[in-house]
């Protein structure tokens, strides 16, 4: 037996060596596209890679409110699909370690016996062996497989940043829109209130014979409509209260926050941003990641061209020799190992190994699409922040103008030189007035958290 092995040995050992010059090309490695094109985004920025590429940004330079910073702290322990993401890297993980485990052999112990009863003989054989199998497979089949199973567990992390990032620019969106909606409802309350006094003024003119019941009635028509859209705005606000709450798992509450405006949004300059940036996208990662594992798939293909060797071996006892039952039994060995040089499969082993040539064909122009709808979603946020900027001061500047406009009005009606219309289209254009700056200034914090996104979601 150990003659015979030795002679495998030399023979597989031969066969190896003599492929060694063909086979270097199915265990090279993947290399890693890490190149993003300067002008990827637009503008100015530097696309050069390496030592001095920028580092990723943390939420937490994004968000700067403490309340709204403890909520995404309870959404990233509690919320369920992050917490699945997080379970489907440990699936990954253990389909990489039984990849890595696939070339050891396996080792089955499998006694068996047979009583047998033939004309008042009885036979007894038993059979106690220990059985070995070691199928390694063709010439870098196994080392092609466990990096691909690597490539997948880290498509599964960067599925996971996703996850993280998207929860993360949630929980602010949410948070953002409550304070808007606490916006809405403090100008709807004090437009009510003076809206109530102003329609009281009414009613002691028309009882002083200065005004007209129409005036009345439009004026508490105008104020009926400001109730309902407080009673709406409270609505609003419990509803966007519950949607928090399913974020974070947690029964129905109030939702803690500060007042619309307490904390700034930070501002991020076109100057500050880089194209190399966007490596740290999620999606830019996932797919890069897909291609590496076209690769390593490919090159399992290629692999399958050449031999694969398996050895199996038994090591036990037995008192069952051929015909003869031997008491007591004897040492069982035996060892069988082959290989198998493919020459001609139906065409499978060429098919499977073009179908993965177009496989990463097909991955390179997903990464290249990807790449490009990056950087158009990061110029896309930009543009909105600045939009957001340039008309916070026109906005501002309108809701002062129409301010001044209303009292201004409302004097010369009580003076009789304005009629009821004018004084109703001064409150309603300042009502309109303080709700879209409100509006605009939610749209700024809209532009933040797509900003956020596209440039990777600054998960650390």
């Amino acid at each position: 037996m150990k003659k015979q092995a030795i002679i495998l040995s030399v023979g597989v050992l031969s066969l190896i060596m003599a492929s060694c010059g063909s086979t270097k090309s199915i265990y090279s490695k993947y290399e890693s596209t890490d190149s993003i094109p300067s002008d990827v985004i637009g503008i100015n920025a530097s696309g050069t890679p390496g030592a001095n590429a920028p580092t990723p940004l943390s939420w937490r330079e994004f968000f700067l409110d403490p309340l709204l910073r403890q909520l995404i702290d309870t959404a990233l322990v509690r919320n369920t699909d992050l917490n699945s993401a997080r379970i489907a890297i440990e699936q990954g993980e253990i389909s990489l370690q039984m990849a890595k485990k696939s070339i050891l052999p396996s080792l089955f112990f499998s006694p068996s016996g047979t009583i047998a009863n033939f004309d008042g003989y009885t036979s007894k054989t038993y059979n106690v062996p220990l059985q070995v199998n070691w199928d390694m497979g063709s010439l870098g089949s196994y080392t092609n497989k466990k990096r691909a199973a690597n490539a997948v567990l880290l498509q599964t992390q960067a599925r996971e940043e996703a996850v993280r990032a998207n929860l993360i620019s949630s929980v602010a969106q949410q948070y953002f829109l409550l304070q808007l909606l606490d916006r809405h409802l403090e100008i709807l309350t004090q437009t009510d209130s003076l809206w109530s006094t102003s329609l009281e003024v009414q009613k002691a003119l028309w009882e002083n014979g200065k005004a007209y019941s129409t005036s009345i009635n439009q004026q508490e028509a105008s104020c009926l409509n400001v109730k309902t859209q407080i009673v709406d705005a409270r609505r609003n606000i419990r509803s966007v209260e519950n949607a928090i709450c399913r974020i974070l798992a947690i029964s129905p509450q109030p939702i803690p926050r500060n007042r619309w405006g307490s904390h700034l949004i930070p501002q991020v300059a076109k100057e500050g941003i880089s194209a190399q940036m966007l490596r740290y996208r999620p999606d830019i990662k996932l797919a890069d990641y897909a291609m590496e594992e076209a690769f390593y798939n490919m090159q399992t293909a290629r692999s399958a061209f050449y031999p694969g060797l398996s050895l199996s071996g038994t090591l036990g006892w037995t008192n069952s020799a051929g015909a003869a039952v031997v008491n007591p039994g004897k040492i069982l060995t035996s060892i069988v190992g082959s290989i198998v040089q493919p020459i001609l499969a139906r065409g499978q082993i060429k098919g499977n190994l073009e179908i993965a040539k177009l496989t990463q064909e097909r991955m390179r122009n997903e990464y290249v699409q990807t790449v490009v709808n990056a950087g158009n979603q990061v110029n896309e946020a930009l543009a909105d922040c600045q939009a957001a900027s340039e008309k916070y001061g026109y906005y501002h500047r309108q809701v002062e103008v129409l301010n001044d406009a209303y009292k201004g009005t409302h004097e010369l009606m009580d003076n009789g030189k304005a009629i009821y219309l004018e004084v109703i289209t001064a409150q309603e254009s300042l009502l309109s007035a303080q709700l879209n700056e409100a509006m605009n200034m939610y749209d700024a914090a809209e532009a933040v958290i797509a900003l956020y996104i596209a440039l990777g979601g600054g998960t650390k």
